[in-house]
């Protein structure tokens, strides 16, 4: 890790990169650990709703440590935020990986 901010912020993009095309390959913790950088915005934007959407994949997908992620980030959200969630994982799903972003 870099001293300084701007490189613990590359640090973070370089990892997000590589969660990305992880995750696109269907692998669980990868999709977690997605959701995890989402949720805390690291080397991406916050958002809890995308945050949402890659636990909810990720615990469909099996990690065990997902559903318990999903569960804290649905807190954060509105029914409707989580409904929205749903749907992009769904559609995520249904593109085998490809309609995620």
């Amino acid at each position: 890790m870099y001293n300084t901010r701007r490189g613990v912020s590359q640090d973070f993009s370089e990892a997000v990169r590589l969660f990305k095309l992880s995750a696109a390959q269907g692998l669980a913790t990868a999709q977690l650990n997605l959701g995890v950088v989402y949720a805390r915005g690291e080397g991406v934007a916050q958002d809890y709703v995308r945050a949402y959407q890659w636990t909810n994949l990720a615990a469909i997908n099996g990690d065990p440590h997902a559903v318990e992620s999903r569960d804290i980030v649905a807190k954060m959200l509105t029914c409707q935020q989580i409904a929205e969630g749903q749907k992009m994982a769904r559609e995520c799903l249904a593109s085998h990986y490809q309609k995620c972003d």
